[in-house]
């Protein structure tokens, strides 16, 4: 019998690699939208001056005048205050989803704010500097026994086969799932950035809410490196790619379809560093199960910092997914040593 894994990673995974987690991302969300200009108005004083630029980019006139942001600033002042009382910025942008001004003034803010991430993680290095990528500093990461798992007793020839048997379903707007891939494949098994490209592209990996942008080496078409700063109409462009809850759920989407199938199929489900919400939990709900035994379905979670109540609450999400009893592993802990503790369980 083949084994079909899904791996569904939530922000608790890149927490790895040091980028921040979704309060962390709040809190860094209502800092870079305090903008603030001086008495005379001439001169941002708070905030983040790329935000403030693409914001007069969005609003300048046909004939080149500049346009009036205070209607936006006022809006991401909005935001700012109210982030505290959200569960996440995601929820706050979705409470709000006739507001067109406030879901630009959002989506400009996590798109800034997740390449700054990428930048400052253990995952960034400037080839153009003469950098290579450095896997040592990613040893303590979970990055490193997963690709030893999907790699284990694999030879160059068959690991096309072996991504076959993998999904990924990645709930961060992040690129540190490919970027890593990407590299190790390069590294390990001596491959041309050719090869690696055609491995990577042949894993199913699904973002539900977007990316923000695709890595060049996916396609050249409005791509950003990894952790790149962008340019103030850049930036602009960058925030259509990222989806609002409702945006993400559209039920009759192609790509929601296809995550249901995989999820119907699957033997393994291993949720990551994610954290439960039921909006994302009814995203990936397979339908039409064929009637084969959910006994054969055995799912895996990392749950660090979870009360044990809402661990039950949790479980029963899980269980519901597949209607009926299934076997369901929680860990306390990091997803490094979740991979470490269920290694055999978890090995192809």
């Amino acid at each position: 019998m083949s084994v079909h894994t899904i791996f569904v990673v939530g922000a608790g995974a890149s927490k790895e690699a040091k980028l921040r987690t979704g309060l962390e991302l709040k809190g860094h969300i209502a800092q870079l939208l305090d903008i603030r200009y001086g008495h005379f108005g001439d001169k941002q004083e708070h905030g983040d001056y790329l935000i403030a630029s693409a914001l007069f980019e969005h609003v300048r006139q046909p004939d080149g005048r500049r346009g009036d942001i205070n209607p936006y600033l006022h809006e991401a002042w909005h935001i700012r205050d109210a982030l505290p009382q959200a569960i996440s910025i995601d929820h706050l942008l979705d409470a709000h989803r006739d507001n067109d001004k406030i879901a630009l003034c959002g989506k400009l803010a996590i798109v800034r704010s997740i390449l700054m991430d990428e930048r400052s993680s253990l995952l960034y290095y400037e080839p153009s500097r003469g950098s290579n990528f450095n896997f040592r500093v990613l040893e303590n990461t979970w990055y490193i026994p997963f690709f030893q798992l999907l790699t284990e007793n694999c030879r160059k020839n068959d690991i096309k086969e072996r991504f076959k048997s993998i999904t990924l379903i990645i709930f961060n707007y992040d690129r540190c799932v490919e970027h890593f891939i990407y590299n190790a494949l390069q590294n390990y098994y001596k491959l041309s950035v050719e090869e690696s490209i055609k491995l990577v592209t042949n894993i199913n990996i699904y973002h539900p809410y977007g990316v923000v942008s695709t890595l060049p080496w996916v396609d050249q078409s409005g791509a950003i490196e990894f952790g790149a700063e962008p340019r103030s109409t850049q930036l602009l462009e960058l925030s259509k790619k990222i989806k609002t809850f409702t945006e993400g759920t559209d039920p009759g989407s192609s790509e929601i379809l296809e995550i249901r199938e995989h999820m119907r199929i699957a033997n393994r489900v291993v949720f990551l560093g994610f954290a439960f919400h039921k909006l994302n939990m009814q995203l990936i709900a397979p339908e039409q199960l064929d009637g084969t035994s959910n006994s054969d379905i055995r799912c895996f979670a990392t749950t660090l910092g979870i009360s044990s109540s809402n661990k039950e609450v949790i479980e029963g999400q899980i269980k519901e997914l597949y209607h009926g009893e299934i076997i369901v592993n929680m860990a306390n802990l990091v997803c490094y040593d979740f991979f470490k503790e269920y290694w055999r369980s978890l090995s192809f």
